[in-house]
């Protein structure tokens, strides 16, 4: 009988571990090998410029527009990249959030109305798979939020899983947590961001973040299309995205993949100490997102992207902007800004632009549609990778504030962006010549014919009326 029944336990083992690796390659949309294969030609700074990204090893600036923060929660998300991608886009931003109407939740909930824990809700990420999977095939980079401030604050809270009276796992006392929040995210009266062993070590906490993220990670681990930011504008601790960068960090090397990591911060002035987190830590943040400086407008906004530029110029890294602020329907600039701002990040040099989600910003709406179709074919025109912004507009001569702004490559190509028609000189004493000027008018992307110029000494340049215009100026 002893004999029989260590057979028994023989023949458990064997079929949990069956039904193990089954689950595994389930859960997996591609094999292994697929995965390896995927991660030569991952998403990763350009190793010829790393300011920029480069994916399939060829190097790429990232443009995007999306009606939703949460894509991967939306009814015909295919529908929307398809509209990106016919546009010319190749970016969208995804927070992993479940605050709006109709949204699914992470963890399970039973029959009686309230939460487990310990029980994934597979709805939710297979949702996100998909999104991975649409985005993958189009060749579309998918920046994900792990956490979003705004779902553990106010409304959201009352119906997120980790509210304690929302789950059967723990009380608020046993837990740390209050039922109701009702002040701006931003007080950071939540200590569901203080978890981590640096803060108050709340391991009864961790151990269900810790599973929502690993199942995140199972499944973008094996698409090389996804960039990670630890937080939606937080101004939290730094331990705490500091803790979630590493744990990817370790997921990743044990899973033999690649990834990009980041923190985005509330701080408007990219000069706040909050970004410093950032900035002054590329062994923890291998890319910056600067998306809060589109808060701000005019040179302002260019000053500071050209502040973080320099910065960061010893340890060079890709500055994104997931999210550019603005539209007549919000309250945080105009469409106009919103454009200008675009523009602004391009010719300035960050790597990646995306128009914020209405009504903070334009979406994917026709106007933001035909600014990444100009966007594109200005990029296949000229080389931003081995471009320069001329930061000081040392080289624009009879120039009034924000009225242009210049990217170059010295002697050969230059380009400079108007932001509402106007007239400058370009400075062409130490590299005379003769040149070809062509006009693309973005706001209907539609480029003139080239014409010859002398560039002997200061050039004019003018467009023939108002609108969105860059002239380029290129040695023949």
């Amino acid at each position: 009988m002893k004999h029989l029944s260590l057979f028994a336990v023989i023949l458990v083992f064997i079929f949990v571990g069956m039904e193990c690796q089954q689950y595994s390659q389930s859960a997996d949309p591609q094999n292994k090998q697929q995965v390896e294969q995927d991660s030569t030609s991952s998403i990763r700074p350009y190793e010829k410029n790393s300011r920029y990204w480069q994916y399939n090893n060829e190097p790429v600036l990232l443009l995007g527009g999306s009606v939703q923060d949460n894509l991967f929660q939306i009814p015909g998300v295919e529908e929307q990249l398809n509209t990106l991608v016919s546009s010319g886009g190749n970016y969208v931003r995804n927070t992993m959030s479940s605050r709006d109407e109709g949204d699914v939740w992470e963890f399970k909930k039973g029959e009686n109305g309230k939460y487990d824990l310990t029980q994934l809700n597979e709805d939710y990420f297979q949702k996100f798979e998909q999104l991975l999977k649409l985005a993958h095939k189009q060749n579309v980079i998918v920046q994900i939020e792990l956490w979003d401030r705004f779902d553990f604050a106010r409304e959201p809270w009352l119906s997120n899983p980790f509210r304690p009276v929302n789950n059967i796992n723990y009380s608020s006392e046993e837990i740390g947590l209050q039922n109701e929040y009702p002040q701006h995210p931003g007080m950071n009266k939540n200590p569901f961001f203080r978890s981590v062993p640096a803060e108050n070590n709340n391991q009864q906490l961790l151990q269900y973040q810790e599973k929502r993220v690993n199942r995140i990670l199972e499944i973008s681990f094996n698409y090389p299309n996804v960039l990670y930011t630890m937080d939606n504008e937080t101004n939290a601790n730094p331990n705490w995205g500091a803790y979630w960068s590493r744990f990817i960090k370790e997921k990743a090397e044990a899973a033999g993949v690649e990834v990009q990591t980041t923190e985005m911060w509330d701080a408007w002035n990219l000069r706040d100490k909050e970004h410093k987190r950032t900035l002054d830590h590329p062994e923890l943040y291998d890319f910056v997102d600067i998306s809060q400086n589109s808060h701000n407008t005019n040179q302002e906004h260019w000053e500071n992207l050209q502040w973080a530029r320099n910065y960061i110029s010893d340890e060079l890294r890709p500055l994104n902007n997931v999210k550019i602020y603005g539209s007549d329907e919000g309250e945080y600039g105009t469409q106009t800004d919103a454009l200008e701002r675009f523009w602004r990040n391009i010719i300035g040099g960050a790597a990646s632009v995306r128009f914020h989600r209405p009504s903070s910003g334009i979406g994917l709406s026709k106007t933001a549609q035909i600014n990444i179709t100009s966007a594109r074919s200005f990029a296949s025109r000229f080389n931003l990778f081995i471009a320069q912004p001329d930061s000081t507009s040392r080289l624009l001569g009879e120039r009034s504030s924000d009225e242009a702004y210049l990217s170059f490559i010295p002697g050969k190509a230059y380009a400079i962006y108007f932001t509402d028609g106007g007239s400058v000189s370009l400075d062409l004493r130490e590299n005379p010549g003769t040149y070809s000027l062509t006009w693309l008018h973005i706001d209907n992307n539609s480029w003139s014919a080239p014409q010859q110029v002398n560039g002997d000494g200061w050039l004019q340049l003018a467009p023939n009326r108002q609108g969105q215009w860059i002239a380029l100026v290129e040695r023949k």
